[in-house]
């Protein structure tokens, strides 16, 4: 499921600070999301704030795993509201003009989270909304979007999908 190029790299990248940002189970392990590998042309500061607004990007996909759509849309609409999310066209770093969603002087962080709720804003507007996911593997908890052709995708990596199908498989093999 391809939404647009926008939306698509804006969903994607909410899933990359979500994964990496928010604290929980990864894979079956324990995940404390103290690193900032990923970030590391960032601040601490700024990464610090990305991670605080990744919490409640999180509680979006939440909510649409477990059908609420209804608290998702409240989640994003209050995001967008109080980071004035509002389109706006411009060009830099030598890119043709293209939208960003957030104020001019916005940091960093607020920029970022701003484009991500919009992004997530199209998604929840779409029927294909159900695209949105988080691992079903025990002990994981990571959130992923669907973008198989037939929407049936339930884990966050092939690495829980395997690890779920070897369980399964040497649960049988037990019996």
């Amino acid at each position: 499921m391809n939404f647009d190029s926008h939306t698509s790299d804006v969903v994607a990248a909410a899933v990359r600070a979500i994964n990496l940002l928010t604290p929980g189970h990864t894979r079956g392990r324990e995940y404390t999301a103290t690193g900032y590998d990923d970030y590391a042309d960032r601040s601490p500061e700024e990464v610090e704030e990305l991670r605080a607004y990744a919490m409640g990007l999180r509680s979006v996909f939440a909510a649409v795993d477990d059908g609420r759509v209804d608290d998702a849309c409240t989640t994003v609409n209050t995001i967008l509201r109080d980071f004035q999310a509002a389109p706006f066209l411009t060009r830099h770093d030598g890119e043709p003009w293209h939208l960003h969603f957030h104020a001019p002087d916005a940091s960093w962080a607020r920029s970022h989270i701003a484009s991500m709720a919009t992004g997530l804003a199209v998604v929840l507007g779409n029927p294909m909304h159900d695209r949105l996911g988080v691992c079903t593997a025990p002990a994981c908890d990571r959130v992923f979007v669907d973008v198989t052709r037939n929407g049936t995708k339930r884990f966050c990596s092939t690495a829980c999908q395997n690890r779920v199908k070897t369980a399964a498989f040497r649960a049988r093999h037990r019996d």
